[in-house]
């Protein structure tokens, strides 16, 4: 049987969640990053297309009235808002947000089954700001703390960890793991910045979380020692059995809505150091999430390299 290696998760209806014209949560978002991936370089990947989420998976991490309130607005034409005016729902907006969750989730029962080392789930809408009971920041629903709660529950589980580099604070993400010891949260993100969470004292119930905040203008050689001297440190201090990646790219340089500084190379290098890590105390399970990132060219310099790293290459 060959070695497992790296697989992604995508289903076109991920293309369907339309929010509006020149919202940035855009179907372009995607299309860079599927551009990224059908190069050559990128043959070996497995590809899978993502199922849909189930309601009893979704309710791992939010509330039933609110996922009956989220069921209940889906459109049958036009946009609807779920918040005071970023989060929108279309008619394909469920299905594609049902899809992020199933393919979440179905990553983490691929690396726990040894079908994959690690899998990239290349999905939209971006997920870490929706909290229990609200929508956020464009998303609906978290699918990563879902996917989180779902090795738990499902897996048995002790010790699943989050690692989020998104330019904004996962605050859903967050409060979905405040109070559960089993769960680990470490986030870097510029700060000050929506949704203005995040702050270095913010350490979870029993120390489970970790923030580094990152001043505006922040560059690869800061965040690196940030990283390196904080968050990593923790990670590994957790020994997780899986760890899973909130990959947001819109700490990129080139992003048009805030003002990190990072370039293709540093999420490259954030991908390598938690991979070290996960080959010392998971087996090398990793599943990552595409989150945010509002440039063409930084969406796909940005996935080029943290898949291109996923693959050992």
């Amino acid at each position: 049987m060959d070695k497992p290696g790296t697989m992604v998760m995508f289903h076109p209806d991920c293309l369907e969640h339309l929010p509006g014209p020149g919202h940035p949560e855009s179907p372009e978002r995607l299309h860079a990053v599927m551009g990224a991936l059908w190069k050559p370089e990128f043959t070996a990947l497995a590809w899978r297309e993502a199922p849909l989420g189930t309601r009893e998976q979704v309710l791992l991490v939010h509330d039933a009235d609110y996922v009956d309130t989220v069921t209940a607005m889906a459109p049958r034409q036009g946009v609807v808002l779920l918040d005071g005016g970023d989060t929108a729902m279309s008619p394909g907006s469920l299905d594609a947000v049902m899809r992020c969750v199933g393919a979440a989730c179905a990553g983490v029962d691929a690396v726990l089954a040894g079908e994959a080392l690690n899998v990239f789930c290349a999905t939209r809408p971006c997920g870490h700001h929706a909290e229990p009971d609200r929508a956020m920041g464009f998303c609906i629903f978290n699918q990563v703390a879902i996917a989180a709660m779902h090795a738990l529950h499902a897996h048995g589980l002790a010790r699943v960890a989050v690692i989020d580099f998104d330019v904004r604070h996962g605050n859903g993400t967050q409060a979905a793991f405040y109070d559960e010891p089993r769960l680990f949260f470490g986030s870097s993100h510029q700060s000050p910045l929506y949704p203005g969470t995040g702050a270095a004292h913010e350490r979870g119930g029993s120390g489970n979380i970790v923030n580094v905040p990152l001043p505006p203008g922040c560059g690869s050689q800061a965040f690196r020692n940030s990283m390196a001297m904080r968050l990593l440190p923790a990670l590994r201090a957790f020994a997780p059995e899986l760890i899973l990646v909130s990959a947001g790219f819109d700490a990129h340089r080139l992003d048009p809505l805030a003002q990190l500084a990072l370039d293709d190379e540093d999420f490259g290098w954030i991908t390598r150091e938690v991979m070290a890590i996960a080959a010392d105390t998971c087996a090398g399970r990793i599943v990552s999430v595409l989150e945010g990132g509002y440039s063409g060219a930084g969406l796909a310099g940005g996935t080029t390299e943290h898949v291109r790293a996923l693959m050992g290459n």
